[in-house]
């Protein structure tokens, strides 16, 4: 039996703002095993990033994840994760930040945690829970495809 918080993710993946993202190859849902929806979003070369996003107490609560590595069932090995050349991607992708368990985004439940200073600085990053999955999803698309973008460091196996 699922609880609210599933079933209203499963409402949010059911919309057509999520479908057509979806339909426009920007993002898909891969699979949900509660209370982790596993997403793939679609990098300006093609490449594709697992995201594993922890919804507990969605939408009230803020998502919280980052890349994975379906195969091996752990976090993305830090040498396959989206690159920047210094700019937006760069801060967003760390590997440093929780031992690579989150991204560092307002729209995250455990990055947005102590950074209280993002309501003023990035008022539009915050999470929305009215706006869903579809804003977590639009922020990480629009970073996999603006200017400071670069592959990863080595190919996947």
């Amino acid at each position: 039996m699922s609880g609210p918080d599933q079933r209203a993710f499963e409402a949010d993946v059911a919309k057509a703002t999520f479908r057509l993202g979806q339909a426009d190859g920007r993002w898909r849902l891969v699979q949900t095993v509660w209370p982790h929806a596993f997403l793939g979003v679609t990098a300006k070369d093609g490449r594709e990033y697992l995201l594993r996003l922890n919804c507990a107490g969605y939408p009230q609560t803020a998502p919280t994840g980052g890349p994975w590595d379906a195969g091996l069932n752990q976090i993305l090995a830090f040498g396959l994760w989206p690159r920047g050349q210094g700019g937006r991607v760069s801060a967003v992708f760390r590997p440093d930040w929780k031992d690579g368990s989150a991204i560092y985004l307002p729209c995250d439940r455990e990055s947005f945690a102590g950074h209280e200073n993002w309501r003023h600085e990035m008022p539009s990053k915050i999470w929305r829970p009215a706006d869903g999955i579809v804003q977590y999803l639009e922020v990480v698309h629009e970073l996999l495809h603006c200017r400071d973008y670069a592959p990863p460091l080595r190919a996947a196996a």
